[in-house]
């Protein structure tokens, strides 16, 4: 059962523990999310509480193929994290509560009542000041996707970074931040909608976007137009995990078991069929 709150490279890393926008501590939280008490390993943990209560809290935007997306017409929600943190729920026996948020308030949404926070989320050091993570899920890093015709004319940053280049961009997100630190001499297009980013290089309003090497396979594949520029040698590294209260070890040992049974039970390589096949 799940209940809605308003508000290739899939290369899965052994799961010993390591601690995408890095929102500030200034943006508040969602007025639709309601708090749960921190807990840490001294006071009791939250695998009690959610036990007890029955419902296990998900943060996700629903935004972000192919981990987590929300179906503006059927209210159904889908992805391979999606599939992940109902296996998860279904283990521990309690219902999925999703949260919707976006890239800008997934920290202080997530501080505000979540459990967990998953949907092909970065580690990133901010998120690390604030949060838990599980073991990571997955090793990538950041890789261009343009038309296919224009694969050579942008496989490098220093071939982005120049005046008239158009990349575009999500709002609020790691993507954002390496558009900003790499592309200052280039057009940085900041665009809302997530879901449809990609049509705007198809139709020719911006020239390329530099994204996860896991999005830029899965777009590729649902768009004949669209290529992955060297998915396999990415700009630079990152990790995804999901998100967990901070300070609270027995709940993060507690979800890395799980994680480790999941991935060698075949769980995460069923999630990922969907997706990749």
């Amino acid at each position: 059962m799940t209940v809605s709150v308003s508000l290739g490279l899939l290369v899965l890393t052994g799961c010993t523990s390591t601690a995408d926008s890095d929102a500030g501590a200034d943006v508040a939280p969602s007025t639709a999310v309601t708090g749960r008490e921190e807990t840490g390993s001294g006071e009791g943990s939250r695998l009690d509480t959610v036990l007890a209560e029955g419902q296990l809290r998900v943060c996700t935007t629903g935004d972000y193929r192919p981990f987590t997306y929300l179906d503006p017409d059927t209210g159904q929600w889908s992805g391979i994290d999606i599939d992940m943190v109902e296996n998860l729920a279904a283990r521990m026996d309690v219902d999925v509560e999703y949260v919707q948020t976006t890239w800008a308030t997934l920290m202080p949404d997530f501080l505000a009542g979540c459990d967990i926070g998953v949907g092909g989320i970065s580690i990133s050091m901010e998120r690390a000041e604030q949060a838990f993570y599980t073991a990571a899920t997955l090793e990538e890093g950041k890789t261009p996707i343009t038309r296919c015709e224009n694969v050579e004319k942008y496989d490098t940053v220093e071939e982005i970074n120049q005046p008239g280049v158009r990349s575009i961009t999500p709002i609020g997100g790691t993507n954002e931040k390496f558009a900003d630190a790499n592309y200052p001499d280039g057009e940085i297009i900041r665009f809302e909608d997530n879901n449809a980013i990609f049509d705007e290089i198809i139709a020719g309003r911006a020239d390329v976007m530099t994204t996860d090497a896991s999005e830029t396979l899965w777009v590729a594949n649902q768009h004949p137009e669209l290529c992955a520029v060297h998915p396999e040698d990415p700009f630079d590294f990152s990790q995804k995990a999901y998100l967990l209260p901070r300070g609270d070890e027995v709940f993060q040992e507690y979800v890395d078991q799980w994680l480790n049974i999941a991935v060698n039970d075949g769980t995460y390589d069923a999630a990922k069929v969907p997706w990749f096949g």
